[in-house]
């Protein structure tokens, strides 16, 4: 006995709206629509199957203008229909709307979802769409300056490549469509790529147990930029390095490899649908770190697909070919193999990975690898460190302790507002203070003068 599926379609009646079906399987895979059969497959027949067999094909090509092949089948002397549909290469659509067959529901297609089909459709991907009045020289030097650094380095590059100038090197890349900058070029390159791609940025937040939200952050710029601000907003602020000694050598162990997570992050940045303005999230608690990129799978992969051997296939190919010239990633699918490979090697658990209708999960659980020191060591180190801390603080100037107190509680704060709050301070005081309580290892600065923050050294 036949059973619906995701090729498969029973009606007990015919219906001109069931034309809905029909161009769905002509926007997937194709598929079959039988008449007269309920939803078991038990057949119940249907009137005037002849009739039928004539008005199906001519409405369906009155309205959609394609073309489907109706057999007559009888089981148990009743008839019932059989309507075959083939995928077609172009996007139809039903009255206005276009359908498509995914798994064994019939989805109308709408906003993102529908932008991803018509694209597809046409051969084309997100990043490769041109982008009318973006220009070479409306993009960032710098960040031209780091990839040819970077593409030196990987040697994925002809010399000759990296020395032509920005428009030259664009045209390299494969970043033009005709006269046109692709998506993808205002994404890698453009000091602001919101300007033209909503969403186009990364939300981190820390979470206490309950979903409370401690404090967050936002990641701007394009793509390079965002991956080392990333990388040092999330090794400084957002996850506590165990601190063990060898001799004298201060040693500080993250609790996940930063090879696993700046290869995650490189998924996550490359693979989203940047058709959806929500941000990339990174979620950050005290037992782990999640990283939710709305991105969408292949037709027909699964979190088993990628887990297994399988065919690079990036969502945003020309961002893909961009990162693999710069050496950061590479072009035989294995990002999550080389996530897993990192964690295994230095002692780490592998990540789980999950989609669902949010996108695509990549989720770390904090644990120290098995070559950390042990608690008693761990303890002695810290007594010790604590002793010297002390000491230390004792020999402070009542200013500088105030100092310290106020960052503690507004790590954000300017040396003016510093200057402000502080009793009895001047700015060249607080300039002062702050570069003594630097040298001193009680302070660290964080990032610029602009985005930047101040760590108080525990």
């Amino acid at each position: 006995m036949i059973t619906e599926s995701q090729n498969i379609e029973f009606k007990e009646s015919w219906r001109d709206e069931y034309q809905k079906w029909i161009c769905g399987f002509a926007n997937a895979q194709g598929g079959t629509l039988y008449i007269g059969l309920r939803d078991n497959g038990e057949v119940c027949g249907t009137q005037d199957a002849k009739k039928l067999m004539e008005d199906i094909p001519n409405k369906v090509r009155d309205m959609m203008g394609i073309l489907v092949k109706v057999n007559l089948r009888e089981k148990d002397e009743k008839q019932y229909l059989e309507i075959v549909t083939d995928a077609y290469p172009y996007p139809i659509s039903f009255r206005g709307k276009y359908y498509q067959r995914s798994g064994a529901t019939n989805q109308e297609l709408k906003g993102a979802a529908l932008d991803r089909f018509m694209l597809r459709k046409q051969g084309k991907t997100w990043d490769g769409v041109p982008v009318p009045y973006l220009k070479a020289e409306d993009l960032d030097n710098a960040t031209f300056n780091l990839f040819r650094k970077y593409a030196k380095r990987s040697g994925r590059m002809e010399e000759a490549d990296l020395m032509d100038d920005n428009h030259g090197l664009l045209e390299k890349l494969r970043l033009y469509e005709g006269s046109y900058l692709k998506r993808a070029a205002a994404l890698l390159f453009h000091p602001d790529p919101e300007k033209y791609v909503t969403g186009a940025f990364v939300k981190v937040g820390f979470f206490r147990e309950g979903m409370d939200l401690v404090y967050q952050d936002e990641v701007h710029g394009n793509l390079f930029q965002q991956i080392v601000k990333l990388m040092d907003l999330l090794c400084t602020k957002y996850m506590k390095a165990i601190i063990t000694y060898e001799g004298i050598q201060r040693i500080e162990t993250l609790p996940i490899p930063r090879e696993a997570l700046r290869e995650a992050l490189l998924n996550a940045c490359i693979n989203k649908d940047y058709a959806e303005p929500s941000p990339i999230q990174i979620r950050v608690y005290e037992n782990k770190l999640e990283i939710i990129n709305g991105g969408v799978l292949p037709e027909g992969w699964t979190v088993e697909t990628l887990l297994s051997s399988h065919r690079s296939m990036p969502y945003n190919p020309d961002i893909a070919n961009t990162f693999f010239r710069a050496g950061e990633i590479e072009a035989w699918g294995r990002g999550i193999e080389r996530i897993i490979t990192a964690c295994k090697n230095d002692g780490f658990s592998t990540p789980e990975f999950r989609y669902d209708v949010s996108g695509i999960w990549t989720i770390f659980k904090f644990e120290y690898p098995e070559r950390a020191t042990t608690k008693s060591d761990q303890n002695t180190t810290q007594q010790t460190i604590q002793k010297t801390i002390q000491k230390t603080i004792q020999k402070l100037t009542e200013q500088q302790r105030a100092i310290l107190v106020y960052l503690n509680e507004h790590p954000n704060a300017t040396r003016k507002e510093l200057c402000e709050k502080i009793p009895d301070a001047t700015m060249g005081g607080v300039i002062h203070n702050l570069s003594r309580l630097q040298e001193l290892g009680l302070l660290k600065r964080i990032g610029g003068r602009k985005q930047g923050y101040w760590q108080i050294i525990e």
